[in-house]
């Protein structure tokens, strides 16, 4: 991802009619926000006086976000790869048996390729939201409403990742494949949203008048 770009720019990127930066790699972007906004809680705590016990734990969760934020950015720039692949392969030649046939392997191994992409920022995201969650208990507690949407930003990006694990996976000619990639897919996504759930029940009782 250029990271270079205003923000201006990646909107109307984003809104061109070119079919890349598409919802895969927004949902990845959507991921990287969402884990920024937890690593903004987490700056917030470090150094005070009243979460001094939580102290190094707070340091380990940043280091772990720092990560994954490098990671969610790799991953938009491999979304867009990947449906460029897709793309590729489906201008291949087919005029002879052959070529049908390669160009018909092709599309099936890119379109694989790109259904992996979002699986992994669902992955991803799985990974950590145990410990973005965490900042509900040990974070500053007057950035609670941040750690929330933190949560709402790695929900919704996990969300729309499973859009596009399915859309991917319906024109696979093996279904089986297909099966076990939405399946894999759907778990992570069962976990993420239970979790997400819950501590956003909390966070929103915390803030109650």
């Amino acid at each position: 991802m250029n990271l270079k770009k205003s923000i201006e720019e990646f909107i109307e990127e984003v809104s061109s009619s070119a079919p890349t930066p598409g919802g895969g790699s927004v949902s990845a972007f959507c991921a990287a926000l969402g884990v920024s906004l937890a690593l903004m809680v987490c700056n917030l705590t470090i150094g005070k006086k009243k979460y001094q016990e939580h102290e190094q734990e707070i340091l380990d969760i940043k280091q772990k976000l720092e990560l994954a934020k490098n990671k969610f950015f790799e991953l938009y720039d491999l979304d867009s790869e990947a449906f460029n692949k897709v793309m590729d392969a489906v201008k291949l030649p087919k005029e002879t048996e052959e070529e049908k046939i390669k160009r018909t392997e092709a599309i099936e191994a890119a379109t694989i390729e790109a259904s992996e992409v979002p699986i992994q920022v669902i992955s991803s995201i799985n990974e950590i939201i145990d410990i973005v969650a965490r900042l509900n208990d040990i974070g500053n507690q007057n950035s609670l409403s941040d750690t929330g949407v933190a949560l709402q930003l790695l929900k919704t990006s996990s969300e729309g990742a499973m859009l596009n694990v399915m859309i991917n996976t319906k024109s696979l000619n093996d279904k089986d494949r297909a099966r076990n990639l939405v399946l894999t897919a759907a778990e992570k996504l069962e976990a993420i949203e239970l979790k997400t759930n819950s501590t956003l029940e909390l966070i929103k009782r915390k803030l109650e008048l």
